[in-house]
Formats: structure tokens, C-alpha cells, sequence
């Protein structure tokens, strides 16, 4: 090389008092970026050849493949550094399992972390969704994931959940329903929320003995689901409680029973 050729040339007259250390150390210099650019010359040609390594594509992940944006022949860009503008050649969508992204309200995850909290065992982690054109929540998913923090702006947390679709009757950008599982299923007592009366800071329900005497019981209420207000204790499956007609049943009187129907308001869970 040159550079080298010149620095050599340089210290030897340096040596012999027929050059001088500036002219050596100038020679050096020469030879330090001449070196400098034959290690970028290098570097852009390793770069070139793993562009050219990868100009096969390979899907990433199995699924469905949309229209192609490009056409053979037709000149393409791509940016491992993101410097310049890339060319989308086409969209690939995961179809089998599929995410689903939904939104929690800030109220709806406050319920959703104290049912975690209160809950004993392994988290159930599921989901269960209906299409629009749906009325039962006939498929369900797995929770996998809810971000760390609410947005302000909108005042909800993001979550996702991942759904198996082995028939591919999910299609990636559909709507859905989403009901969100907390617990295992159990057997729950429900009664009219009206059948249950207030008793200072007590809640009392009006039950009827198999002779037909009003009694009374102290009851432990939960939450209202479908128009239906939960009795977590105070009551047992075959207690007979009073729906209607309460302002005719005092403690302690005689009543004669008939049977009544309580019915559980899908959609006002």
C-alpha cells in the first residue's frame, strides 16, 4: 500500500537525519486513514452481503397472506437502521391462535383486581366472546397480558387475550364481546334484590318454615348480577324465601305460600 510504502520511506530518512518527525508523523497519519478506509470498504461490503443473504423472506409465523404490493421487477428499499423509507410488500396475519385486544375501564379493572385479590387458588385467566351477530359467549381465550398503567386520556388499561381458531372463523380486525372470567364456576344463591330488606346495617331476607310461619334471617349480601343480588351466607338452597308480597309478611305470621319465578337478566351482569 502506498501510505505504508511512504511512511517506511519517511522513518528511514528520519533515522539518517535526512528527514524530519513532522514528515513522519504527517506519513503516519496518511497511513491510519488510508487503514480507515479500507476497514469501512470492508464493513460495507460485509453489510451488502448480509443484505444479500436475506433477500429471501420468510414468514415469520404461519397465517394468511394479503394482496402482494409489489410486482416482479419492481424496485424496492429497505433500512436495517431505519434511515430511509421502506417498501411494504405485503401484510401477514396470524390466524390460528389469534390476539384479541380489548380495553378495560377504570372502574371495570378495579373490580377485576379486587375479585383477584379476594380469590383463593390459581387465576382462572380466561376470557369468553361472542361476534356481533352473536348472543352467547360461546368461545373463550386466555388472558396473557394487561399493561402496566391506565391511560389518562381515555381513562382504560389495555389487555389482551390469545384465541385458538382451528375452523378460521375468527378473521383478524372483527368485533366481539368480551366477558371476563374471574373465578372458577361455583354455585351462587340469588335472589330479587327487592326480597332483601335493610336492617340498620344488617340485611335481613323473609323465609317461610315448613309450617308456614314467617321467619326472618340475617343475611350476607354480594353484588347485584342480572337483576339478582348475591346471598353469600344466611341462606340455604332449600330455604323458601318470600319474592312478593312483602309488606304482607310479618315475623311471625302465617302465610300461605305459592310459587313464584325469579328470572336472571342476561346482559346486566
Amino acid at each position: 500500500m502506498l501510505a505504508d510504502r511512504e511512511l517506511h520511506r519517511a522513518q528511514e530518512l528520519e533515522r539518517n537525519d535526512a528527514g524530519t518527525v513532522q514528515n513522519v508523523e504527517r506519513r503516519t497519519s496518511d497511513l491510519q486513514a488510508a487503514q480507515a478506509s479500507v476497514d469501512d470498504a470492508g464493513a460495507q461490503i460485509r453489510d451488502a452481503k448480509f443484505d444479500l443473504d436475506h433477500c429471501g423472506i420468510t414468514a415469520p409465523f404461519t397465517g394468511r397472506i394479503g394482496a402482494h404490493l409489489v410486482s416482479v421487477g419492481n424496485l424496492i428499499a429497505g433500512s436495517r437502521a431505519a434511515t430511509s423509507p421502506t417498501t411494504l410488500l405485503a401484510t401477514l396475519v396470524s390466524l390460528d391462535p389469534i390476539h384479541l385486544d380489548f380495553d378495560l375501564s377504570e372502574s371495570d379493572f378495579q373490580a377485576f383486581s379486587r375479585y383477584r385479590a379476594q380469590f383463593k387458588g390459581t387465576p382462572v385467566d380466561r376470557v369468553d366472546l361472542a361476534l356481533g351477530s352473536e348472543k352467547d359467549f360461546t368461545r373463550q381465550g386466555v388472558l396473557d397480558f394487561i399493561n402496566n398503567v391506565l391511560d389518562r386520556s381515555s381513562g382504560t388499561i389495555h389487555a389482551r387475550a390469545t384465541v385458538r381458531n382451528p375452523e378460521l372463523v375468527l378473521t383478524p380486525g372483527e368485533f366481539a364481546r368480551v366477558r371476563l372470567v374471574v373465578a372458577h364456576p361455583a354455585p351462587t344463591l340469588l335472589v330479587p334484590d327487592a326480597a332483601v330488606l335493610p336492617d340498620q346495617s344488617q340485611h335481613v331476607a323473609m323465609t317461610v318454615s315448613p309450617d308456614g310461619t314467617v321467619t326472618p334471617k340475617q343475611v350476607e349480601i354480594g353484588e347485584i348480577r342480572g337483576g339478582l343480588r348475591v346471598i353469600r351466607s344466611g341462606l340455604t338452597p332449600n330455604d323458601r324465601v318470600i319474592v312478593d308480597g312483602l309488606p304482607y309478611a310479618a315475623p311471625g305470621a302465617k302465610v300461605a305460600t305459592q310459587d313464584g319465578t325469579i328470572r336472571y337478566a342476561a346482559g346486566q351482569d
